[in-house]
């Protein structure tokens, strides 16, 4: 004789109603962890978008200045000491520190008389809330202390780090395609 005493049966065997009790807590719980987990992925995925967002206003600033000629508010998102590291388009190889980028920026800009056009393309950004890199396409033009037109287009790829809370160039790459058969740099830079 099976006799049956407030329990239900399945597919292995016997289950106190305790049992479909903690079945129910098991459901809830793994329904809230998920609420939880989905509250996270949303919680960093939006400050992701901030601190994209913050790097893309940061890069637009020093565009807009430095068209301008303003290379205190230009030169204003790299990190403002010794450990920034430039490796530049053109001679010299390479730069170690504010002072020697700023140095560089002047004599750049010095070339030019009157305005200069600068604009910006084709910004990709990637960040963990700590570091970040970015890439973009980069077209300055204007004229040369002789009346000659300049215009060069080049790639910038760029090394973020979040600073007491604040985002800053600490790595920066400039180059020019080069034409390997002839040697020379390719300054419009077409796709």
């Amino acid at each position: 004789m099976i006799e049956r005493r407030n329990s239900v049966w399945n597919h292995a065997g016997p289950q106190s109603s305790n049992g479909a009790t903690s079945m129910k807590k098991l459901v809830i719980l793994g329904v809230v962890a998920g609420a939880i987990a989905l509250f996270v992925f949303a919680r960093q995925s939006s400050a992701k978008e901030s601190d994209e967002a913050k790097i893309r206003a940061m890069e637009a600033a020093m565009i807009k200045a430095y068209a301008a000629k303003d290379l205190d508010k230009g030169l204003a998102g790299y990190v403002q000491d010794e450990t920034l590291f430039v490796f530049d388009a053109i001679p010299p190889r390479q730069y170690v520190g504010i002072k020697a980028w700023r140095a560089d920026n002047e004599a750049f800009i010095a070339m030019f008389q009157g305005p200069l056009k600068l604009e910006m393309s084709d910004l990709s950004i990637t960040t963990n809330g700590k570091l970040g890199f970015g890439h973009n396409i980069q077209r300055i033009s204007g004229t040369d202390k002789n009346g000659k037109p300049i215009d060069m287009t080049f790639r910038v790829s760029d090394g973020y780090k979040k600073i007491n809370g604040k985002w800053m160039i600490v790595e920066e790459h400039l180059s020019f395609p080069v034409d390997v058969v002839s040697g020379k740099a390719d300054l419009s830079s077409k796709p």
